[in-house]
């Protein structure tokens, strides 16, 4: 099916795992195939949704075993530069991401977000870094992810855009988190000066 590759894209995505990505696909090809197909407008964007919640169960399954064995997780790695459809759509939704969180979350609260969720920092190793209480880390953690799920909409330039991905990915990547934290940090230092001056 033409669509599978983007499928296997978004499963493995969330998931970090080919396996898992594959048996979620698997999952979604048997979901359609019980589907009424009367009642079904789009077959793809049905797959993606499908694909997208039966990867997000798996997450939720996942995060539950982690926090009862222990240790370091780190995603599997796969293959994706086979098939360079799967890796534009990858690239794609990772510029999507950034500029998502550039639009809707200030500098700090972004700064918190990508720390926490990308890279697994403490609340406490984020308050040192953006000078604040952990108690308000969490609390900037907790807006955060309110203002990711309500849709709210700041203007973002393309210049902020290249910058955080080219740093995201750099830490991601290469390891380079220092590059990352500095550069949130400096976007932190900015927005708080400009405030003081106002």
């Amino acid at each position: 099916m033409s669509v599978r590759p983007r499928l296997f894209g978004i499963a493995y995505r969330m998931l970090g795992s080919a396996v898992e990505a594959e048996d979620v696909v698997q999952d979604a090809w048997v979901r359609w195939q019980t589907a009424d197909r009367g009642v079904v407008r789009d077959a793809a964007a049905f797959l993606a949704t499908t694909t997208t919640r039966l990867a997000i169960n798996v997450l939720q399954s996942a995060r539950s075993r982690r926090e009862t064995c222990g240790g370091e997780w780190l995603p599997e790695p796969a293959d994706t530069g086979a098939d360079p459809r799967v890796r534009a759509e990858r690239d794609e939704a990772l510029e999507l991401g950034v500029l998502d969180m550039l639009e809707k979350l200030s500098p700090t609260e972004r700064a918190a977000y990508i720390l926490r969720e990308a890279f697994d920092y403490t609340y406490r190793d984020i308050a040192d870094l953006l000078r604040l209480e952990v108690a308000n880390a969490r609390q900037v953690m907790t807006r955060a992810r309110q203002h990711v799920a309500n849709g709210r909409r700041m203007p973002a330039s393309a210049t902020q855009h290249e910058r955080l991905l080219d740093a995201f990915l750099a830490a991601a990547r290469h390891g380079d988190v220092a590059g990352l934290e500095g550069l949130l940090a400096s976007h932190v230092a900015s927005t708080s000066a400009c405030a003081a001056a106002a």
